[in-house]
């Protein structure tokens, strides 16, 4: 008997995503999507096709987070509830970015635990008056969700703090994980409630997340949803070590475009996908994208910004103003340094305490005048490490005041209590320098907050020196997103004590002209790139990203977290095996073109030479005189000479065509433009340089070219040696008679005029020049190469080598863009449709051998 628990892995392993907990099943509140909604176990069978028609004209977003941008407390008398919008929320600020008329929902959960019995009511108002859908969590799987695997493990990680003990970041919980998973799975269904899948985009935030375009695009192949990540993402060498990688990588691939605040984070995401996943990106006229299974996801990189109304609105109030004047009074005389943060391990108050102490030691003329005021904002998690920090940072304060303490001056102010934005606002205005020292933060807006307060609002009635210049100093550290895009910002390693010191006494020290021209750079930034103009920006990238979904036919393969979208061209079709022994069958003149590697031959097979059944299958295709049967492949020739032996009639196209026979019975003539291959001892040394310099790499010397094959070699620096080696390549043989190319995990020099496609050119042309015109032709291919050969059959429609009548089927071996109209799924049904076309083959005698083509 299997234990409950192996049963909840094999769920996931096989794509059932069972809720954990008891949560009482009910009727959707909204439907928009003709039918039931079902649990997502069953959701493959239930599929909501995009050809159903839409109940909505205009385009509405959906935006998905943890919590909803609202705030909830309980009424006086304990009878019910009462809502607000969270001024403070950045999902709020989003709509800003947005046309007027576009329809905004908002799905999530709230910060307060309401019971099961006032939930539906809860939601119909969230419903009606603030278009708000909510996620009602049970208590067990939100514990294990959110303060296990996000807040205990995927945070931590993803600040780079790796669980090398269970007292130092905690241990992988499989629980924690599941939880994660059911979490992401009821956050889909109440997405599921509300959608259009035909109209509706949707925009899904952070972490907490990550799975949840698998559920919902499980359930709509052509939705259009995009993804953004506000926190850091790790290097690979941090994030391999997460033991459902793969899983996520997966989950966050069926979004269509993916959104990061640096390019550092893209970077690192982009690496991961290649080592982890194999999956290379391209860039094309500044767009980033990942080819997966015929989709081209976007990667997005653009810092979010602030809410340039709010903050401009918080420095009109009154009460800031009167705050202000109390603190002017308070540090009446001193030089303020400000630093604004959350409570939690990374943000580095402590290291910042200790720069601090360090440059009243170094400088001792701003004892007694430079003060640092920290606010600490509450903390959002819990722990040991958290704990620890926190004594710390009161051991520190005590032991600084101690220090440098005099009569009406203390160095260190802490404020260790909730600041609202006025009382915030207040503190950036008096203050000469922020200072930002966490060790790893995602964004962070504290210097833009500053920023914008420092500038003031012109013409107000609260600034008598309005007119004056403005100044303000940054000390940031390097290891924040917002560091990027502030150029005239002191960058520190907060690590460095005795560096980020003297980075504080050279910015309260700075001359003043100087603060103004850097203040005035970062303001222009600041206030163009604010929240809306960020929204805009991600909105407009997915507009453009996916303005092809309704063109291109979608599916669904995969189990679990393997699931994915294969997205096609309308044209690109499964080949069909009675359509095509049809064709044949009616057929006078064949033609039918093989590739080896992959098409022929698995890929992955160690043993290349073929079997005794592929043999035969060419044999009696041959044996049929309608046809001619080439093999044509990059092998070199006596390899395949040696392989074919048995089949007397094959014609054989080796090197890629610069080796070409008919017959086993006639000799191999080249067909490249020259036979000089002097060219090879230029490009020899080259490869030879690279290969001693890329481990894993080697050379493959073949008659007529030199492949340098890097698959064995790390990704990432193979990648990289291929696209140097390439440069040289083509630097070192300008004047010579060849092509440099690269392919995948190859880099291949060979004479020029030699390709697939010329070879399939010239059987076409022979077969018409003998009175023979091709009017079937099969052409089968897996690569790059093979592609050549497809473009070339097209041509030959054109220029009139084949008939416009001809039963043309070229066809590429995997589910994947490519010039061909058909496809097969692997080697094995290559063979199987071989073997068809053999059975359908008339092996009588020749009646007339001249009309072999020669």
């Amino acid at each position: 008997m299997m234990s409950r628990s192996y049963t909840n892995l094999l769920d996931l392993a096989s794509g059932n995503f069972p809720v954990m907990g008891h949560e009482r099943r009910r009727l959707p509140r909204v439907m928009t999507v003709p039918g039931v909604i079902s649990e997502l176990d069953d959701d493959r069978a239930n599929s909501v096709s995009s050809e159903a028609p839409s109940s909505v004209v205009a385009d509405r977003v959906i935006i998905v987070a943890n919590q909803l941008p609202v705030k909830a407390k309980r009424r006086p008398d304990n009878k019910g509830w009462s809502f607000s919008w969270d001024e403070d929320s950045l999902l709020l600020h989003i709509k800003d970015g947005f046309p007027d008329d576009m329809e905004v929902i908002y799905v999530g959960s709230l910060r307060v635990e309401v019971d099961s019995s006032e939930q539906d009511d809860v939601a119909q108002l969230l419903l009606d008056r603030f278009k708000c859908v909510p996620a009602f969590l049970p208590p067990d799987i939100l514990s294990k969700y959110y303060h296990g695997f996000c807040k205990q493990h995927l945070w931590p990680l993803f600040h780079y703090m790796l669980p090398y003990s269970a007292s130092h970041g905690g241990r992988y919980d499989r629980s924690w994980w599941e939880a994660y998973v059911a979490a992401n799975n009821i956050f889909s269904q109440k997405v599921i409630e509300v959608i259009n899948p035909d109209d509706d985009y949707v925009w899904i935030h952070d972490y907490h997340l990550m799975v949840l375009p698998t559920f919902l695009r499980r359930r709509f192949n052509r939705l259009r949803m995009g993804f953004f990540l506000h926190s850091p993402f790790p290097s690979s060498e941090i994030y391999r070590t997460l033991p459902v990688r793969q899983e996520i990588l997966k989950a966050l691939l069926n979004s269509d475009l993916i959104g990061f605040h640096t390019f550092d984070y893209a970077r690192h995401f982009l690496s991961c996908c290649s080592r982890i996943l194999g999956l290379e990106y391209q860039s094309k006229r500044g767009y980033i994208g990942v080819e997966y299974h015929g989709r081209t996801v976007g990667i997005k990189i653009m810092p979010v910004g602030i809410h340039m109304g709010q903050i401009e609105s918080v420095l009109k109030h009154a009460d800031k103003d009167w705050i202000v004047g109390e603190l002017q009074q308070q540090f009446e005389g001193k030089t303020v340094l400000l630093g604004v943060d959350d409570t939690d391990i990374f943000k580095g108050v402590d290291l910042k305490l200790l720069a601090m102490e360090q440059m009243l030691k170094q400088h001792p003329k701003w004892q007694g005048r430079a003060v640092l005021v920290q606010i600490a904002n509450p903390a959002r998690g819990k722990g040991k490490d958290l704990e620890e920090i926190q004594a710390e940072i009161e051991a520190s304060c005590n032991r600084i005041n101690e220090t440098f303490r005099q009569p009406g001056y203390e160095p260190i102010v802490f404020i260790n209590r909730p600041v609202s934005l006025s009382e915030r606002a207040a503190y950036y205005t008096i203050a000469e320098c922020v200072v930002v020292t966490a060790v790893r933060d995602g964004m962070n807006l504290t210097p833009y907050e500053y920023i914008v307060s420092r500038q003031g609002i012109p013409g107000s009635e609260s600034s008598s020196d309005s007119n004056a210049p403005k100044k303000s100093m940054l000390v940031v550290s390097e290891f924040i997103g917002c560091s990027p895009s502030l150029s005239g910002a002191i960058r520190v390693n907060p690590w460095n004590i005795e560096t980020t010191a003297e980075a504080l006494n050279e910015a309260i020290s700075m001359a003043d002209t100087e603060k103004q021209l850097r203040h005035e750079k970062h303001y222009k930034y600041v206030s163009t790139h604010d929240v809306a103009y960020w929204a805009r920006s991600f909105f407009q990238d997915l507009e453009r990203t996916c303005k092809d979904h309704f063109r291109r036919r979608c599916w669904g393969i995969g189990l679990g977290f393997g699931f994915r979208v294969v997205a096609l061209d309308p044209n690109f079709r499964k080949l069909s095996i009675d359509a095509i022994v049809s064709a044949y069958s009616k057929a006078k003149n064949r033609a039918i073109l093989l590739d080896y590697d992959g098409t022929v031959m698995p890929q992955a097979s160690i043993n290349k030479v073929p079997s005794g059944e592929v043999i035969s299958i060419i044999n009696r295709l041959c044996d049929d005189v309608k046809n001619t049967v080439f093999v044509v492949s990059g092998r070199g020739k006596d390899s395949l000479g040696n392989w074919f032996s048995p089949c007397k009639k094959l014609g054989i196209a080796a090197e890629h065509g610069y080796f070409l026979r008919r017959n086993a019975d006639e000799k191999w003539e080249t067909c490249g433009q020259s036979t000089d291959f002097g060219w090879m001892h230029m490009a020899e040394p080259v490869m030879k340089l690279y290969t001693e310099a890329t481990d894993g790499s080697y050379i493959e010397v073949k008659e007529s070219a030199l492949v340098w094959h890097h698959q064995d070699a790390d990704s990432g620096f193979g990648s990289s040696q291929a696209k140097e080696m390439l440069d040289h390549l083509e630097s070192v043989l300008a004047n010579e008679p060849v092509t440099a190319k690269s392919g995948q995990f190859i880099v291949e020099v060979k004479p020029q005029g030699v390709s697939k496609g010329l070879v399939a050119e010239k059987i076409f042309t022979s077969m018409a020049e003998n009175g023979r015109q091709a009017d079937f032709v099969l052409c089968i291919g897996d690569d790059r190469s093979d592609e050549d050969m497809f473009e070339k059959i097209e041509d030959a429609i054109d220029s009139g080598f084949l008939s416009f009548n001809s039963s043309v089927f070229a066809c590429t071996v995997g589910q994947k863009p490519s010039k061909a109209k058909y496809y097969v799924d692997d080697t094995t049904e290559v063979i199987n449709l071989l073997q068809f076309l053999a059975e359908a083959s008339d092996p009588s005698p020749a009646e007339d051998a001249s009309e072999i083509p020669n």
